[in-house]
């Protein structure tokens, strides 16, 4: 770590130790619409007073309610120039300010002279909160995941009654200058076309529409998806409306056509796990921006880069976010894009041409979701790039038997690859002998730690047999997010989306109880990342897992902690634990400790969480996740392909070869296998070092556990790219 950050960490220390702050004020102010996630960020960042300050919000819980109770007069100046003045009477305090458009607007000439020279600076840390995602310099905005989670509900259900009536919809979302919802809502649900302001259709866009709408139609399909952003414009600047895209859609093709406008829903509802998350983790990441800060540091947005907390100039921000506009108003389309940065997944345009490369896909291992997405978007991607694409059934143990099967893309949802957790090493000759007689050049594999384990070994037998010398990609997909080489997982949001939900409930049920502790058994094998991820979502009082080491000691302060807290007025509590974060403190032994020790204070109960976790619709992360993963490894491949073709064939044995594709960080990487065979932990099937251990902190902080900052790691201060990173949610 830098040294000027260690430095400004033992300054924090010093802050809780002595009481230095005293006499400081920290202000939360809100601005704009409001988003789901506000009172998550709230929460995070007064969970814990800082030492000496002054806190005017009482203890704050996870809300099962979206955006936020704080009066806000939206975007006026008038709103700001109030907020402005209130700070000019009570002198300067830090001020974290979540909010949307509301919070740029200036606020000069209501402060009075002589107040601005007395206080001559205030410290500003700024949140963004909107669910349209339209604010350059973050990849994620608070809000818009819980609002592509109502779009992709409405979604789901006007599908079914799309198909049995043979129905064209035509789905108007929020976005009135950015078409964010609207792409990735178009990417997660296989959308027929899509209408967005920073890219309007080229003229005679009518024409194309129709013929698409028309071949797909005379393909079998019975039913047609249109989504299109508010603000959605042609290239002339005129608007273009669901109503009009109606009317061209019956005029033209006489299909029965219908419009649903969405609205104000994508603004309701409960926050989903990753706002209640990422809000959890700005709002502490801006307590400390705060408390660092010095009055020559510069105003700041707290923002999010890949899997990082970054911070960044405020006025940087700003800027890039008005050229956006600005080049949207000249008409610069293609530079309002690359501004954006988010929305620049696109594919190489180039004429058909036939490969006569031969690439295949499997499944291995337990479902998870978004593993369709991922099959989807890589057949269609490498049918795209002229390869022939065989899809193996049963895994491994399918390629042994010979369950390969040509693919043309039509209808194909990646439903019916069943995946057997067999590994190689068991049919390794069978499994030579169809390679060599479907001539397979490329192999992805979608799973997880058995994917992992099953390239690895192919890998390895290499030098046995050369016809495993060819390009080889795993694509993680695991509710247990335990795979090497990515910071996420296929199916592991779906899967903390899934116990949130059950624990909401729990939590409902121990509020109308009262005095009640649950004790609630999470999946994951060894891996404590479900019971960590979903305790933060959820407000959990402590969460158990085998990478955090804890004694009976620490089960005792547990007990006490919540002995303490049934005589405050949020008389329940909530326990995760691990299905394997101990061999002798199970679920059952916690069960009867906590009931012996709480006794005549809270009684206990215990919930299994069980293969529900594995369940369920996809969330749009996983879904947006696994399209952009199954386009990446594709094209990956490809490029391989053509580098490893030599006389007349493919031939790849260098490490680099076979990879694992994910998320580390800020950006989508390849990892080959053997590299990450030295940080791997075999025997508990996880990698070495995770890096969602460092959320344990903000996990104990938020349940009002003593905490030392020291050990708290802060984002470093960057500026704004003019470009995406190429992260998750980005291109």
């Amino acid at each position: 770590m830098a040294s000027h950050t260690t430095a400004a960490l033992g300054g924090l220390e010093q802050l809780r130790m002595c009481g230095a702050g005293a006499g400081r004020a920290l202000a939360v102010l809100t601005s704009g619409g409001d988003a789901q996630g506000q009172h998550e960020q709230w929460r995070g960042g007064t969970g814990e007073r800082p030492p000496g300050a002054r806190s005017r919000a009482r203890r704050a819980q996870p809300s099962r309610r979206g955006g936020t109770r704080w009066d806000a007069e939206v975007g006026t100046e008038r709103g700001s120039r109030r907020r402005a003045g209130s700070r000019g009477r009570r002198g300067p305090w830090p001020c974290a300010w979540p909010g949307s458009h509301g919070s740029l607007v200036p606020s000069a000439g209501k402060i009075p002279e002589s107040v601005a020279q007395t206080y001559s600076h205030l410290n500003i840390v700024g949140l963004v909160g909107s669910i349209d995602n339209d604010f350059c310099g973050t990849d994620m905005t608070i809000g818009t995941d819980s609002a592509l989670h109502r779009i992709m509900e409405v979604i789901d259900a006007i599908t079914t009654t799309a198909q049995s009536h043979q129905r064209t919809f035509v789905l108007e979302v929020m976005g009135r200058h950015c078409g964010y919802l609207a792409l990735v809502s178009a990417l997660a649900s296989g959308a027929d076309w899509l209408f967005i302001p920073e890219s309007p259709p080229e003229d005679g866009w009518e024409n194309f529409m129709c013929e698409r709408l028309g071949e797909t139609r005379s393909r079998g399909s019975r039913l047609n998806i249109i989504i299109i952003a508010e603000g959605a414009i042609d290239r002339h600047g005129k608007p273009i409306t669901s109503t009009y895209v109606k009317d061209l859609v019956v005029q033209r093709l006489g299909f029965d056509t219908r419009v649903t406008v969405l609205g104000h829903v994508q603004r309701g509802g409960t926050p989903s796990a990753f706002d209640r998350v990422l809000s959890s983790k700005m709002g502490m990441e801006a307590v400390m921006a705060l408390l660092e800060a010095t009055p020559d540091t510069p105003a700041c947005v707290v923002s999010l880069s890949g899997n990082q907390n970054v911070r960044l100039p405020l006025m940087e921000c700003v800027q890039v976010t008005k050229d956006v506009q600005k080049a949207m108003d000249e008409k610069r389309f293609d530079e309002a894009i690359q501004l954006r940065g988010r929305l620049g997944l696109r594919l190489p345009v180039s004429a058909f041409v036939q490969s006569n490369f031969s690439v295949a896909i499997l499944n291995v291992g337990a479902p998870a979701a978004g593993m369709n997405a991922a099959v989807r978007s890589a057949v269609r991607t490498g049918i795209s790039q002229g390869h022939k694409v065989y899809i193996i059934h049963d895994g491994f143990e399918g390629l042994a038997k010979g369950q390969v099967r040509p693919c043309g893309g039509e209808g194909l949802h990646g439903g019916g690859v069943s995946a057997p957790r067999t590994l190689p090493k068991t049919c390794l000759e069978k499994i030579v002998e169809n390679v060599r007689a479907y001539n397979i050049q490329a192999l992805l594999v979608i799973g997880g730690f058995e994917a992992y384990e099953g390239v690895l070994q192919l890998v390895e037998a290499r030098s046995q047999y050369e016809e495993l010398c060819f390009v080889m990609c795993v694509i993680p997909a695991t509710i247990s997010n335990n795979v090497p080489g990515t910071d996420f997982s296929l199916g592991s949001d779906t899967a903390v989306n899934a116990a949130m939900e059950s624990c909401d409930r729990i939590k409902q049920s121990a509020s109308g109880t009262k005095r009640r502790v649950f004790i609630v058994e999470t999946m994951g094998g060894y891996c404590g990342y479900l019971s960590t991820v979903t305790g933060i979502a959820v407000g959990a009082d402590a969460a158990y897992v085998f990478e955090d080491p804890f004694t009976i000691h620490d089960l005792k302060a547990n007990v006490e902690h919540l002995t303490d807290k049934m005589k405050t007025d949020i008389q329940r509590g909530l326990v995760l634990r691990n299905e394997k974060s101990h061999e002798h403190y199970t679920t059952e032994f916690l069960y009867n400790l906590y009931s012996s020790e709480g006794r005549g204070i809270f009684d206990c109960r215990t919930n299994v969480l069980g293969h529900l976790q594995q369940g369920g619709a996809p969330t749009p992360f996983d879904r947006n996740y696994g399209t952009k993963l199954g386009v990446k490894a594709m094209l990956w491949m490809s490029d391989k392909l053509r580098q490893s073709y030599r006389k007349g064939r493919v031939f790849a044995n260098s490490a680099d070869s076979a990879c694992v594709i994910g998320l580390r960080k800020k950006t989508v990487a390849f990892s080959p296998v053997t590299e990450l065979q030295k940080v791997t932990d075999f025997e508990h099937r996880m990698p070495q070092e995770q890096w969602w251990l460092d959320l344990r902190l903000m996990l104990k902080m938020l349940a009002n556990y003593q905490i030392s900052l020291t050990e708290y790691v802060p984002g470093k201060m960057e500026h704004v790219t003019r470009k995406g990173q190429g992260g998750v949610f980005e291109g």
